[in-house]
């Protein structure tokens, strides 16, 4: 059972590897749902000891990529290369939401030797189950989703649906809200074998700081919790060994 936490900061990176992750998918702005993180960000990730996925991503907002951004995200994939980084996470949509699949050919070509996931995009599409199988012919090894739902647990019978469609095929791994309260009962309703989550919390907010009245910080942010890592991997860890005595 893989854990994979989405961090967006050093604290966050340190505090999901003493955690106990598996996987770090390192991103930045993880309020604004992710976006490509620095080079030194990649570098630093690169000694933490743990295999690393950069997501590839330009800008928030949706996945409809220019031209122009196609050609950053082909060089951030080249950043993650070079900083020694295990691999990707990038997603492409057309307008009515359904994948990009021109861009993608190039994204995973251009990502050729590199693991590649298939990120939150493949959640917008209007046919999941053509979605998959577009997935798996591109060659994408892994799908990022929520089951086109704010969470996974409330996606928990598209995640089932999907998860029996890919069997032997692609790994679909669940993310979006997933918590050490609510992981069991998606443990229970379908095969799980790697597993995505923040494990945030929200820290000490001043508002009549002088960085929040400048309007450097705000409510939003969110902070790894150790804790809460701890705590996922001990439940899934249990799980694993459980499902593998019966």
């Amino acid at each position: 059972m893989i854990l994979e936490i989405c961090v967006d900061d050093v604290a966050g990176l340190e505090a999901a590897v003493s955690g106990g992750a598996d996987r770090i998918e390192l991103c930045a702005a993880l309020s604004g749902g992710g976006v490509t993180p620095s080079a030194g960000f990649m570098q630093r990730a690169a000694s933490c000891g743990l295999p690393v996925s950069v997501m590839i991503r330009p800008r928030a907002g949706d996945f409809v990529f220019t031209r122009d951004e196609a050609d950053v995200m082909k060089r951030d994939i080249d950043a993650a290369r070079a900083a020694g980084l295990s691999g990707v996470v990038l997603g492409a949509s057309r307008g009515d939401g359904s994948l990009d699949i021109g861009l993608l050919e190039e994204l995973r070509s251009h990502a050729d030797g590199l693991d590649v996931t298939l990120h939150r995009a493949f959640d917008v599409v209007p046919d999941m189950e053509e979605a998959l199988e577009a997935a798996i012919a591109l060659g994408f090894p892994r799908i990022l989703t929520s089951g086109g739902a704010r969470s996974a647990l409330e996606g928990i019978e598209a995640l089932a649906h999907l998860s029996e469609m890919a069997t032997g095929r692609i790994v679909i791994m669940p993310g979006a809200g997933v918590r050490p309260q609510s992981v069991q009962t998606l443990l229970d309703r379908f095969p799980i074998t790697e597993i995505h989550a923040s494990c945030s919390a929200v820290p000490s907010f001043d508002p009549d700081s002088r960085v929040a009245k400048l309007g450097f910080t705000g409510a939003g942010r969110k902070v790894t919790d150790e804790a809460a890592v701890r705590e996922l991997k001990t439940i899934l860890t249990a799980h694993h060994k459980g499902g593998a005595a019966l």
